[in-house]
């Protein structure tokens, strides 16, 4: 499916993408079910405005739905410095003894990560501590600052009882990141609305709020409507709210995330080829795609890299038309070959109009920010129309942003 003829990406102004959205339009809560939600279906361009728990009737028949399946951690701790002033501690990423998101929430005792620090400026020196409950015991963390980047710092974690893995320590310590513009602390009620369903593997700090939507009946008349469903793991970075500061995208540096993908769903999406693939979230569409640039390279260089990773301009750079089920293919192959099942990579991928999909074929998502690389990505989709599709959804009071209503967008 390609996307509408375009300018060259990198010289596009995010200023052309853009809205007005009200302030009362943001939706601060969830809605008490799941699934009642509204939804817009946008479908060969023509709305219409339907219920979330009719999605399992309006997908095209034989579709594969794709979940990212990680889960947000409770990156946010509170600490004290020693004359009681507070210090924030947002965990951004692990950074030593692991880089890794899975094995550094494993890791027992002391670790390193990446943090964006709150009221920093009063905390000149010396150690701040939190104290918290943890598997029914007293338990306390320290944190240093041990290097100053440019609007981050390193700091070095340390708590007892040292048996406890970094993943007890948050979960005890530390409180959900909801999206800034929420304005508001979580509650016990974010502890399980800010989390899909089917959230498994620990490292996000922010929520793929499309699967938000996704109730266990939902799932269920899915299954009973011989719906297939896949699983990624793209562990959503704190840069999805990075806003687009440069006057063209091509000064806009993207964030780069994690993603984890297994052979069995590798295999899921070739033997699915070309039926409909449709991704749950622009985390699972932005993890397809890279599925795809990542087998194309491979094709192409059968050496793999030393790193497995998606740049942000990788597909605009004049690539080879390699068909998808060979980029798949080469995956797999090259998975078998190393005697892994899952493949590990980063992906720094930009989908902006201009972008050719290669896997995706529609997509269920929430509406997002005016002048965001999220609203690129919608309208690398659809094309201009995504601008009718956002009046429509202002003029017909939909809620906006993560805990807002959904869409289902079918080019």
């Amino acid at each position: 499916m390609s996307a509408p003829t375009s300018p060259d990406p990198r010289q596009l102004s995010i200023h052309d993408f853009t809205y007005q959205l009200p302030p009362e339009r943001i939706a601060p809560e969830p809605l008490p079910n799941r699934d009642q939600s509204r939804l817009l279906l946008y479908q060969a361009g023509l709305i219409s405005n339907r219920q979330f728990r009719e999605v399992p009737a309006l997908l095209p028949p034989d579709s594969l739905l794709v979940f990212n399946d990680t889960k947000v951690v409770r990156a946010r701790l509170f600490a004290r410095r020693p004359t009681g002033g507070v210090v924030e501690l947002f965990c951004l990423e692990p950074v030593a003894p692991h880089r890794a998101i899975e094995p550094a929430m494993q890791q027992t005792g002391q670790c390193v990560w990446k943090c964006l620090v709150g009221n920093g400026k009063r905390w000149k020196s010396g150690p701040v501590t939190l104290e918290f409950q943890a598997q029914g015991q007293e338990a306390i963390l320290t944190a240093e600052r041990i290097e100053q980047g440019e609007g981050y710092a390193l700091i070095q974690f340390t708590w007892e009882p040292a048996m406890l893995p970094f993943a007890e320590v948050l979960r005890g310590a530390g409180h959900l990141p909801l999206p800034p513009y929420l304005n508001r602390t979580d509650t016990e009620a974010d502890a399980v609305r800010y989390q899909t369903v089917y959230a498994v593997h620990e490292g996000a700090v922010a929520a793929p709020t499309a699967g938000l939507h996704f109730s266990d009946d939902v799932l269920a008349e899915l299954a009973a409507r011989q719906i297939s469903s896949a699983r990624v793991t793209l562990h959503v970075g704190a840069g999805t709210f990075q806003p687009v500061k440069a006057e063209q995208m091509a000064g806009h540096p993207m964030h780069g995330e994690p993603i984890s993908v297994t052979a069995t769903t590798l295999q899921q999406l070739l033997d699915h080829l070309p039926r409909p693939i449709i991704p749950v979230g622009t985390t699972s569409l932005r993890t397809l795609e890279s599925l795809y640039w990542l087998g194309a390279r491979l094709v192409q260089q059968p050496t793999p890299q030393p790193t497995w990773h998606v740049s942000q301009w990788q597909p605009y750079e004049n690539q080879p038309d390699v068909p998808a089920a060979e980029a798949l293919k080469a995956l797999l192959q090259h998975l078998e070959a190393s005697g892994s099942d899952t493949l590990h990579a980063t992906t720094q991928l930009l989908i902006a109009p201009g972008y050719q999909f290669r896997l995706t074929r529609g997509l269920i998502t929430n509406f997002h920010q005016p002048e965001s690389t999220l609203l690129l990505l919608v309208a690398a989709l659809i094309g201009p129309n995504w601008r009718t599709v956002y009046e429509h959804a202002l003029a017909h009071n939909y809620r906006f942003l993560s805990y807002g209503d959904s869409s289902l967008l079918l080019p």
